[in-house]
């Protein structure tokens, strides 16, 4: 897709039973500074309220901000990718959104400014810090802070940054696409960090929180998103003991494997030193992973890491 004078940003909303705190984030979409974007809401089957707000909505935007299509019900992972797959949604930039946050005023902008430095052709991937919120929007701190460069080594075990934080080209989106949405994997917001990293494209973290994440007992995700960087926490201890987060990189291993041919040679050395190490006894194991390069972030994340390579749940 060629770059054009006022890029459009597709902004694509998966809701489902949202309506306690839609109204908030569609307000803050709204308020945007970057003034070129369309929301593409995808819902998953409310039962409440939800599809009647967003069709408040559609009324009195202007015509064409807002377009609803029925998810495909498989949960958030297959929704997201079925918005973002969807070859009917055409844009230059294109941004995951969650139903339940509350976007700062120049997050698109700050996020474009980044991409726009990009080729057109390259991959890119901007990615966020966030500010941690309750129920009543009430700060309660903020995400971990990552302070080396993002790349395939550190993808193939952690996503450094949430989903609803993450905007992209139409050169990554088209690696989704080409993937397809039926691929098994954990989240879309990691396995987009996975293809744009491997591809050899453009990752940025941006250091400054650039929303409110707010975190309720209605989350589908919330800091789930970094199960194993709370490793501490004995609910993560027993999802680590009991071979989650190795099931889960079977299936990124998997995922990979058929997109190969979009890994670099050097990505593609990494994977398959992290397929043969993880699955040799312990020292060959440990050894291996380490010529991998493999890490996590923060250091107390990466030693939780080191911790399930021990005993064999990487």
């Amino acid at each position: 897709m060629n770059r054009s004078a006022s890029p459009e940003v597709a902004i694509l909303l998966c809701t489902y039973n949202g309506q306690q705190y839609l109204n908030t984030q569609m307000d803050s979409i709204a308020a945007q500074k970057f003034p070129h974007w369309r929301v593409w809401a995808s819902d998953d089957g409310s039962q409440d309220d939800t599809l009647t707000i967003l069709a408040e909505y559609r009324a009195k935007w202007p015509e064409k901000r807002l377009s609803i299509v029925h998810g495909p019900q498989k949960g958030f992972v297959a929704n997201f990718l079925s918005l973002a797959c969807n070859v009917n949604i055409q844009a230059s930039y294109y941004a995951f959104c969650d139903q339940d946050d509350i976007w700062d005023a120049d997050k698109l902008a700050r996020a474009l400014a980044w991409l726009q430095t990009v080729p057109d052709n390259t991959p890119a991937l901007y990615c966020a810090r966030t500010r941690l919120v309750d129920a009543q929007n009430r700060e309660t701190g903020l995400s971990p802070l990552n302070t080396r460069q993002p790349c395939f080594a550190n993808a193939l075990t952690q996503n450094p940054a949430s989903g609803n934080t993450m905007v992209f080209n139409h050169a990554a989106c088209a690696l989704l696409r080409d993937a397809g949405q039926g691929v098994a994997v954990v989240a879309h917001d990691w396995w987009l960090y996975l293809l744009v990293a491997g591809a050899g494209g453009k990752v940025f973290y941006d250091p400054m929180p650039c929303l409110r994440y707010r975190q309720h007992g209605g989350n589908l995700v919330g800091m789930k998103a970094y199960w194993l960087a709370r490793l501490l926490r004995s609910r993560t201890v027993r999802e680590v003991w009991r071979g989650d987060f190795r099931r889960g990189n079977d299936g990124h291993v998997r995922a990979l494997q058929q997109r190969r041919a979009t890994l670099t040679p050097q990505n593609r050395l990494i994977l398959d030193r992290f397929v043969h190490a993880r699955n040799r006894w312990l020292l060959p194991r440990l050894w291996g992973l380490w010529r991998a390069g493999i890490y996590r972030e923060p250091l107390w994340s990466h030693l939780g890491l080191v911790a399930a390579a021990i005993f064999k749940k990487i």
